[in-house]
């Protein structure tokens, strides 16, 4: 059995998803629980950050000094807002929720259609640290895109419902906007396509490809 990886999350897909990409590297992937308090959200500028900090605290809860430490941590950039949410997605998920965010950009709104559109422009992005003898590991991922005129119900979590992605080319990257691809959601949301499909697109698993490329074989 290789080392063991702790994934610091509540959730248990990623803990899932983690181990498809980790386990034939030699990694072992268990999710990391701490009692309720001990990790603290700094506020942040940069998802980096958020991780880093989250890292540090978690680095005691260790069972054994040889095993590793994982953490992920995601937001929603507006490019019209500034970047917000960003880092504070989950908290403007709380407060203003999807129809929230489509009012705002609403009340942003240009008569200008090719103006209008840019002020939609946004990107799911997401950092993924390991943390290993000391020694940190940052992989980064995005997915580029548009917030929709409308929400879309079905299998999406958080902000997917109003995020449309961008079209991948033949080597799976994202195009400019407008630009059509080998791999199109045709224009639904993340909240309006599978799960399976979404990952095609998604930020956090180009994360975790970027943090693997970086590290060892257990």
């Amino acid at each position: 059995m290789g080392r063991t990886v702790w994934f610091l999350t509540g959730n248990i897909g990623k803990v899932r998803e983690a181990t498809h990409h980790l386990l034939p590297l030699g990694y072992e992937v268990k999710q990391l629980i701490v009692p309720a308090g001990s990790i603290v959200e700094p506020q942040a500028d940069s998802l980096t950050e958020v991780a880093m900090a989250k890292i540090e605290q978690a680095v005691p809860f260790l069972e054994h000094p040889n095993d590793l430490l994982m953490v992920e941590d995601a937001g929603l950039f507006i490019d019209s807002l500034d970047g917000f949410p960003g880092v504070y997605a989950a908290y403007a998920l709380t407060t203003l929720g999807c129809p929230g965010m489509l009012r705002l950009l609403d009340h942003l709104g240009s008569q200008d259609p090719v103006q209008s559109a840019n002020l939609r422009r946004a990107s799911f992005q997401a950092v993924a640290v390991m943390w290993m003898n000391g020694e940190v590991f940052i992989g980064n991922g995005m997915c580029p895109g548009w917030i929709a005129n409308e929400i879309t119900e079905g299998e999406g979590f958080g902000f997917d419902p109003i995020f449309v992605p961008s079209d991948l080319d033949e080597e799976n990257m994202p195009l400019p906007p407008g630009e059509y691809g080998i791999l199109s959601t045709h224009g639904s949301t993340f909240g309006g396509i599978s799960l399976e499909e979404k990952q095609k697109f998604s930020h956090r698993t180009r994360a975790l490809e970027d943090l693997l490329r970086q590290l060892p074989s257990a």
